[in-house]
């Protein structure tokens, strides 16, 4: 008899997975100040870290399009966590033991940046393979993890510090190593399957020559952007906005824009298959260009912290929805198809937020000036599903 394969340890192993990707991207910015005032780190040095970590991520997306498939999706996904788990306890006590201790925390980051890019990759196309109903709101839900793993991770080191004290960091970090070690067994032992067979994929040259594919491209890029500028820069804008102290800033800021783009994620996994996903995507990217002018150009600081904290909610379902759009433009895109999303998706989280910074520095240092730039994102991304509407559309009219 046939045993029947349990896809819900799956889910939760990828529900996990994103959790552990949390960790990785929130909680080394929060040390950023310790490790200046601990090993005497300039703050040029330390704006290193997060440059050093995305671009691992943007490397590996590019890797994977090659050796994902050939290697297999256990072997990969389990390596993730192991290299997140590792990069964790590394930078737990490298600074320490290395005559460098900036070196000892770059190895860290490296290390667990290859494994959060490993998670990019992998997670999204492991869920799509499995025999799941209703794959749009899945997936939507699937995101959602990562938001809800951001606000852990703020707030539990935010409470963590406040009772122990900053200074047992270094405990506090192997405890959130603890997330993807435990996970490492959930996928040794959780039911995984091919999203497509080798024969049967796109390939690499049939991807680049699919005009659809560039699309969604543009669309990942608008996606990452519309999300990581505000993201990133939420804290910033909301200690200057309203003149709070950091961990007001990092509470008021981060912790509500993550918690409304988590829910924005939840909703639509709810009501997913009442709803067209692209029409709503089309209506999440104008209210997304509105919370940017609303932040960037309201002069009470009350509107502006509004626009910031809603506009989690209109990004929420931009990068997982873009994913399954793709999903279902390019049925045969396969992992290539997966890894270059991410590509193109951290390659607009790396670019925009720069970008915001370096427009603010011009300006004298006003930040709202970065953020109307930004708005452009949402613009564009409004635009590639108006012409996506558009192409559907003529594809189904007869003859």
């Amino acid at each position: 008899m046939t045993t029947q394969k349990n896809y819900k340890k799956t889910l939760i192993a990828c529900y996990l997975g994103f959790v552990t990707q949390a960790i990785s991207a929130n909680f080394a910015p929060l040390l950023f100040l310790t490790f200046k005032g601990t090993y005497g780190i300039t703050l040029e040095k330390i704006a290193m870290i997060p440059m050093v970590f995305y671009l691992t991520q943007l490397i590996v997306d590019l890797a994977a399009t090659k050796f994902a498939d050939k290697i297999g999706y256990r072997a990969c996904v389990v390596a993730s966590q192991v290299l997140s788990a590792v990069g964790l306890v590394v930078m737990a006590f490298s600074p320490d033991l290395m005559t460098n201790p900036f070196a000892g925390i770059l190895i860290s980051v490296v290390l667990y940046a290859i494994g959060s890019g490993l998670i990019e990759v992998l997670v999204s196309p492991i869920v799509e393979a499995c025999p799941f109903e209703n794959k749009d709101g899945v997936m939507s839900l699937l995101h959602s993890f990562y938001c809800w793993g951001a606000m852990g991770v703020i707030l539990g080191s935010t409470l963590f510090f406040a009772v122990f004290g900053v200074e047992n960091w270094r405990i506090l970090t192997i405890i959130w190593a603890l997330v993807p070690l435990y996970n490492t067994f959930n996928f040794i032992r959780c039911p995984i399957e091919r999203l497509i067979e080798d024969d049967r994929s796109m390939g690499i040259p049939g991807l680049l020559k699919t005009p659809i594919f560039w699309l969604m491209i543009i669309l990942m890029v608008c996606s990452g952007a519309s999300e990581a500028t505000m993201a990133q820069w939420a804290s910033a804008f909301t200690e200057s906005a309203l003149g709070v102290s950091k961990t007001v800033g990092d509470l008021a800021g981060p912790c509500l824009f993550a918690m409304f783009m988590g829910i924005s994620r939840m909703l639509y996994g709810k009501f997913s298959e009442r709803l067209d996903l692209a029409q709503v995507m089309l209506l999440c990217g104008v209210m997304c260009a509105g919370c940017y002018l609303l932040a960037s150009l309201s002069s009470l600081p009350i509107l502006g912290l509004a626009g910031c904290a809603l506009c989690g909610l209109s990004v929420g379902i931009m990068w997982p929805g873009s994913i399954s759009i793709s999903s279902q433009s390019c049925p045969r895109g396969g992992t290539a198809m997966f890894a270059f999303l991410a590509l193109a998706g951290d390659l607009g989280a790396t670019v925009s937020p720069a970008m915001v910074g370096s427009i603010s520095e011009m300006a004298g240092g006003n930040l709202k000036s970065g953020l109307l730039v930004a708005v452009i994102f949402p613009i564009i991304l409004v635009t590639g599903l108006i012409i996506l509407n558009k192409t559907r559309k003529a594809d189904k009219k007869p003859g």
